[in-house]
């Protein structure tokens, strides 16, 4: 068993590694994030870590460095999941109907501006962060995408934590994983800069399918959300606007968290705060 089992977000897959080994090695940073957030030790053993990253790199190309014109390479359907996102973040002169109408990379370029963020460092994210996001999203029985849900799935039963932290596409799997299994039961589900409420892009692309409403997975007995104003993949804030059941939707300070980095959240004053009524008393 596990106190904790965390889920990554995009940008995670280490290549020629095992994926047990890049496992272990991930639930030791995240233990220590959080440890520094609570203001206390946090065993490594406490933390669990599910890596699903592999099964959505598969076919996918190897980046060449920081920035090297990938944004020109998206498929149509990886570019039209980044229209989508733009259009989320009200950038009107990019985006028509989940239609590019200027090229992406001046479009990102509006977004870094907006955020006050690296450009060269954002347009490697994007294009890294769209091309996880279309392997996941693809279609609805996906092999990538039944494979991470189900990744996540088994280290969840495995471990039987009583908190699951997801981050970012992290929170998309894990909302699936957990609709799939609802026999799988935790007492605190965290979600960080999560983009489920996107709309087009992700939210209507959920499974289950929402209605008007996403619902809270059954067997999660809490839900908190955790987003950064300065967070522009965390769109469409809150999230308790679009899902039935977070219990509490929490806002830090604009870039709090340097770009959706899993860290910043992780040490975050709102994370310990969520989590301290679910940890051991010592």
């Amino acid at each position: 068993m596990s106190l904790i089992v965390g889920v990554h977000g995009v940008g995670n897959h280490v290549r020629g590694r095992a994926p047990e080994d890049v496992a272990a090695q991930r639930a030791g940073v995240w233990a220590r994030s959080l440890a520094a957030g609570l203001g206390r030790p946090l065993a490594e053993s406490e933390v669990a870590f599910a890596y699903y990253g592999h099964h959505l790199s598969r076919g996918l190309p190897v980046a060449q460095g920081p920035d090297d014109g990938a944004l020109e390479h998206l498929t149509p359907h990886e570019a039209a999941l980044a229209a989508h996102w733009l259009e989320a973040l009200d950038l009107p002169r990019a985006t028509a109907q989940g239609r590019l109408t200027m090229p992406l990379r001046h479009a990102v370029e509006m977004v870094a501006k907006r955020f006050s963020l690296d450009g060269r460092l954002t347009r490697a994210f994007v294009a890294l962060c769209f091309r996880e996001v279309a392997a996941y999203l693809s279609a609805p029985d996906a092999p990538a995408r039944l494979a991470a849900r189900e990744e996540v799935a088994a280290v969840i039963a495995e471990r039987r934590p009583r908190v699951v932290i997801a981050h970012s596409l992290g929170t998309v799997v894990t909302y699936e994983a957990l609709h799939a299994h609802p026999e799988l039961t935790v007492d605190l589900l965290i979600t960080l800069g999560s983009p489920l409420a996107l709309p087009h892009g992700v939210f209507h692309r959920l499974r289950p399918a929402p209605a008007e409403r996403g619902v809270r997975p059954a067997g999660v007995a809490r839900w908190v959300n955790v987003s950064d104003h300065g967070d522009p993949v965390a769109v469409l804030r809150p999230l308790a606007s679009y899902f039935d059941g977070v219990d509490l939707d929490l806002e830090e300070s604009v870039r709090l968290f340097d770009f959706h980095r899993a860290a910043g959240y992780l040490r975050s004053p709102a994370v310990a705060a969520a989590l301290e009524p679910h940890l051991p008393r010592r």
